[in-house]
């Protein structure tokens, strides 16, 4: 069974983890192309999005990325670049191909205004936590009490529609999708 929460202090002593496959940085036709052959042919994929912070009272950005993972690849789609077409449209809306993520409604209700789709297949970690008595709800925290392991979360409030996202900002957003992906294959295990 699991802990119903952890501490800041447990939650540092744990190792840090980050994604440490293939990443696919999708902003052009091509990549996109590939991308969506593979990913149409998977069952389950994290899911995550990252949008450019706005620092200002009223000011709203736009999803700028959406991250699909699989176990051992992430795809990083530059949405501010190439924009959300039917086909990865298809794939949000598909129920035979889950998609796990944590918080997941305003992530959809953003991509949402980018391409109007119905949901289907997804799966809040949240709500599936709560099944196993875990009350602590971030992502970083659910890691830590499934995983016995940490993520960093240093690249949250960086620029997400920046000309060329850095290493850092890649291993972070992959790192979301991916995790969210393991922690459901691990409670799934149980």
């Amino acid at each position: 069974m699991y802990k119903e929460s952890i501490d800041k202090d447990e939650l540092m002593e744990l190792p840090l983890i980050q994604f440490e496959g293939e990443i696919s940085l999708v902003e052009s036709k091509e990549d996109y192309l590939a991308s969506i052959e593979y990913l149409s042919r998977q069952s389950l994929l994290g899911f995550d999005t990252e949008t450019k912070p706005a620092f200002k009272k009223g000011v709203y950005n736009e999803v700028a990325l959406l991250q699909l993972a699989t176990e051992d690849r992430a795809f990083l789609f530059r949405l501010n670049k190439i924009g959300l077409g039917n086909s990865l449209k298809r794939i949000l809306e598909n129920p035979e191909i889950k998609k796990i993520g944590v918080a997941i409604r305003d992530d959809i209700k953003g991509l949402q205004k980018l391409n109007n789709f119905t949901p289907g297949g997804f799966v809040e970690l949240q709500d599936r936590v709560k099944d196993y008595g875990i009350q602590d709800f971030s992502l970083k925290k659910i890691s830590a009490i499934v995983l016995g392991q940490r993520i960093s979360k240093s690249q949250r409030v960086t620029n997400w529609e920046a000309p060329d996202l850095t290493e850092a900002q890649q291993i972070y957003a992959a790192t979301d999708a991916w995790v969210s992906h393991r922690i459901y294959q691990s409670l799934n295990e149980q």
